[in-house]
């Protein structure tokens, strides 16, 4: 069984507890500050990754580091360590976020620009670029790119859309040179 269909799993079944609950932005923002402790803190990454810490040591640490987080949220965690998954929860973090997203129609952008967007060019973006993808919104994280020397570049998933100047310029020297 391959890493991302356990995580799919486990993302599936809190899915549907945070849907039925009718909890699921609570969750969805819990399952990212889990996701952000388990990236920042090296600590904590140790303490998971450690074969000398006893399974209930290391939940005892994971119920006080995560003490106000949604119960479902720390029962999950709780799963995955008694079924040695402690590498598992940022993948299942991320699968919760895309079946979240799938349900609310809100897709991920990242949108490079030569200096920070305002939050009206965010909404003009999303509006724009949500009904090209089939989305209701875009939730949109701004990437600084000075070598783009005007314009926007988007990334939707899989599709780029670029209607930067050093796009466009590299584009005219293609169709130039051949």
């Amino acid at each position: 069984m391959s890493n991302s269909i356990v995580a799919k799993r486990y993302a599936s079944a809190l899915f549907q507890i945070a849907k039925e609950q009718q909890i699921l932005s609570q969750v969805e923002e819990d399952l990212r500050v889990v996701k952000e402790v388990l990236q920042t803190n090296k600590d904590v990454k140790a303490v998971l990754g450690s074969l000398k810490i006893s399974k209930e040591n290391k939940k005892a640490i994971l119920r006080d580091a995560f003490a106000s987080i949604n119960v479902y949220v720390v029962n999950t965690l709780m799963i995955l360590l008694d079924r040695h998954r402690e590498n598992e929860v940022v993948e299942v973090v991320n699968e919760f976020i895309e079946l979240a997203y799938e349900a609310s129609g809100v897709a991920e952008a990242e949108v490079y620009s030569v200096r920070p967007l305002s939050d009206a060019e965010r909404e003009a973006i999303s509006a724009t670029f949500a009904a090209k993808v089939g989305k209701k919104s875009l939730r949109i994280e701004n990437i600084v790119d000075s070598e783009l020397l005007g314009g926007v570049k988007l990334r939707i998933g899989n599709r780029i859309y670029d209607g930067s100047l050093r796009g466009k310029l590299d584009r005219l020297q293609r169709k130039l040179l051949s």
